[in-house]
């Protein structure tokens, strides 16, 4: 490993380097990567990317065993079978906070650690979520969509939107980024909820035992839990149905966790009245 790093490295970088050393084995990308992240894993370490179709095949029979770590991301991660393709798979290196699409409990049956670059990006998920609720509560991107398509002068001005001041706020995950978000939005003098799967201690925000029961008394539901097979429509047609056709929704976390399939028909059916996506089910 370099003792000196670019100027142009991102903290996530720098996080992922710390895990190789210079006799730290062979490395293995899979999946896409920032592009400078990609040209470091390359040049200091000389990992290759894992091909899609036939060719994997023929190249895991010619490298499998030289691989003992592998660099990949929540869009992507490992799943049991890439492990077994791995015999000397030591580490999972996750570049970013999710590590859902990884099998985290093969991996720990087999010994492999598993690691990703938490709080980095905390801060500027949180920005996006605030910008998602100004953005879907207000209509400004709605309104420059109007204005440009020139229907201004042909229908009358925009709509009237909705205030964001003193909004009832839901937060489904009350974690790092979740705690950020509303830590910017008390100071809309927002009333902040929250529903986590335990309370959390010494938390300034009333806590509501069941996603159902925090959507039916809040303005506007912000989803900022953790992706994976526990949190799979967590927000589903019947939570949607309870925010209701004055209800906003916001999903900074995964696609997977909110049913999008009933979120179009809700919205298409003027049962919510928006929601801003920052990640889909697809």
């Amino acid at each position: 490993m370099s003792s000196s790093l670019a100027s142009t490295d991102t903290s996530e970088e720098v996080v992922a380097r710390q895990h190789f050393s210079s006799d730290s084995g062979t490395v293995l990308r899979v999946g896409p990567l920032k592009p400078s992240l990609e040209e470091t894993l390359s040049e200091h370490y000389d990992a290759d990317l894992l091909p899609d179709g036939p060719m994997r095949a023929q190249f895991l029979a010619a490298h499998a065993d030289k691989i003992t770590a592998v660099v990949t991301s929540g869009r992507t991660g490992v799943d049991a079978e890439l492990m077994a393709a791995l015999p000397n798979l030591g580490a999972i290196i996750h570049f970013g906070v999710g590590y859902d699409t990884t099998d985290v409990g093969r991996a720990t049956e087999l010994g492999i650690g598993v690691s990703n670059t938490p709080d980095v990006l905390n801060d500027c998920v949180a920005d996006t979520a605030v910008g998602l609720v100004l953005d879907t509560m207000r209509g400004f991107t709605a309104a420059d969509r109007y204005v440009r398509a020139g229907r201004w002068p042909v229908e009358g001005n925009v709509p009237l939107a909705r205030k964001v001041s003193g909004a009832r706020v839901g937060i489904i995950g009350l974690g790092r980024i979740g705690s950020a978000i509303a830590k910017r939005l008390s100071a809309f003098d927002c009333v902040i909820a929250y529903h986590n799967r335990r309370e959390v201690s010494g938390s300034p925000y009333r806590y509501v035992g069941s996603a159902m029961d925090l959507a039916r008394d809040v303005d506007v539901l912000i989803v900022a839990a953790a992706g994976g097979s526990g949190t799979r429509h967590l927000v589903g047609r019947e939570v949607l149905k309870a925010l209701g056709p004055n209800g906003f929704l916001v999903n900074v976390a995964r696609g997977s966790v909110v049913d999008e399939d009933a979120l179009i028909d809700l919205l298409q059916s003027g049962q919510l009245a928006g929601a801003g996506l920052d990640v889909f089910a697809r």
